[in-house]
């Protein structure tokens, strides 16, 4: 970075003094919770982390410093809850990815509940003839949960999956969403949501590898062979039962 493109010491001073009043506000929310999910207190985290970032971006550019924080992505964080305070009506939106690993897998889960459905009406191009029929003929059978504990069953292989939900001020009228249900989906009105990724797994694999060194020297002149180890054994037994004696 160029010497003019550079913060100033002042810059660098108010970002560190707003993360310590996003640190004020944080410990406060925290104090006031009314549970767990407290969207104040939801709210004071993602500022408080806006603003730890904010402070080690322009730390390293003015000094070529770091903080010894690790900042959460806020990128991809909900904004601030501005629902109502006491949610009188909820949507639950869900998502759910899977991959057809084995459609052949899937066409015959699904030609046999169109079979039990059909209970010999004539055999032809049914619905479970091709993929989209079957995933039709297979969701429509089932409800979503069942699918995603039995995915193998169905060749399916799971993906991401995310759960919101999210306030609303009065129920909807029959048919008023059906038109464009995901259209309302307000990310300022999530009062929690759920996320399961392969990624967090990664994440907690790297975390407990962290500091081990993986890449051991073995010294093949130490390793005994597994035969040498089930002979010896096997004497071990045999002495403990007076064979031989």
């Amino acid at each position: 970075m160029s010497d003019a493109a550079q913060p100033t010491a002042a810059e660098v001073r108010a970002a560190a003094e707003a993360v310590k009043t996003a640190l004020d506000r944080h410990l406060a929310a925290v104090e006031r919770r009314s549970g767990e999910d407290d969207p104040a207190v939801y709210e004071a985290f993602n500022e408080l982390a806006a603003a730890a970032e904010e402070y080690d971006e322009l730390l390293y550019d003015r000094y070529d410093e770091v903080t010894p924080f690790e900042i959460p992505g806020t990128e991809d964080a909900l904004p601030p809850y501005q629902g109502p305070a006491e949610a009188n009506a909820l949507s639950v939106l869900i998502r759910r990815d899977y991959a057809v690993v084995e459609p052949q897998r899937l066409l015959a889960q699904a030609q046999r509940v169109a079979d039990l459905d059909e209970e010999g009406e004539g055999e032809g191009a049914g619905p479970a003839d091709t993929v989209h029929g079957a995933l039709g003929v297979l969701f429509g059978e089932f409800e979503p949960d069942e699918i995603a504990s039995r995915h193998k069953e169905f060749g399916l292989e799971e993906g991401d999956s995310t759960l919101w939900v999210t306030a609303a001020d009065a129920p909807a009228d029959p048919g008023e969403w059906l038109d464009a249900p995901f259209d309302q989906a307000d990310p300022h009105r999530v009062v929690c949501r759920f996320d399961v990724s392969a990624v967090f797994d990664d994440e907690l694999d790297d975390d407990a590898l962290d500091g081990v060194d993986v890449d051991v020297d073995i010294d093949p002149d130490l390793v005994v062979p597994l035969d040498e180890i089930e002979d010896a054994a096997g004497e071990a037994d045999a002495a403990d039962r007076g064979v031989g004696h």
